[in-house]
């Protein structure tokens, strides 16, 4: 098996990835990448792997969706009491990686977490399907439960709450992140493994480039 995997193996081909090329703003290269992203591959181009770790330092990754990006960082939605959400409160700094496969590209994002304030969560949870904004009440995220049935039972529960076509109020222990970046890198295959990394550092006043080894 072990020998199955080291067979796995694509040689890219990409022109090279010149920093200079690059816009100065990260925000604004990463909206280029995304862009295309969602052209060639666009079913879930904005899934992204979150990364954070609890007090222990021990480390926890899981795949959410990007829902904005603004001129402060990358904005997502969990519920706060779920395993991310309790890392996020006792070590707030996160990873992101976006990875499109069929342009040989990554992203990596690291930095700072903030709470979106009430409003901006309230208004994006007004958003979500009806299905959605129920499931958000009744799932008490990453907590044991015995049967598919027993959750079918909460939903139920949540679903006589909000009968009919009844406004879903957003719950309390639901709401919106904003990973506030310092550094930000750009990846791109190459031949033989010898890959383009230019990375993005924050400075006091603007940001910075640099090439990185492969």
């Amino acid at each position: 098996m072990l020998e199955s995997f080291a067979r796995l193996r694509k040689e890219y081909q990409n022109p090279p990835l010149r920093a200079e090329e690059l816009d100065a703003d990260p925000f604004k290269e990463f909206e280029k990448w995304f862009a295309l992203s969602v052209e060639r591959e666009p079913f879930e181009a904005n899934a992204m792997t979150l990364a954070t770790a609890d007090e222990k330092g021990r480390p926890s990754a899981r795949v959410v969706l990007l829902k904005e990006l603004d001129g402060s960082g990358f904005v997502f939605f969990t519920n706060y009491e779920s395993k991310k959400g309790h890392d996020l409160q006792v070590n707030p700094q996160a990873a992101l990686v976006f990875f499109w496969a069929a342009q040989h590209r990554q992203v990596r994002v690291e930095g700072r977490i903030e709470k979106l304030s009430d409003r901006e969560s309230d208004s994006y949870f007004a958003t979500r399907p009806r299905g959605a904004q129920l499931g958000a009440w009744a799932s008490h995220q990453s907590r044991s439960i015995p049967s598919r049935d027993d959750f079918q039972g909460l939903l139920s529960a949540v679903e006589e709450r909000f009968p009919g076509e009844e406004t879903v109020t957003r719950p309390p222990h639901w709401g919106g992140y904003r990973l506030i970046p310092d550094q930000i890198e750009f990846w791109q295959g190459q031949p033989s493994r010898l890959h383009d990394r230019i990375q993005y550092l924050r400075t006091d006043t603007a940001w910075t480039r640099r090439r990185l080894m492969p």
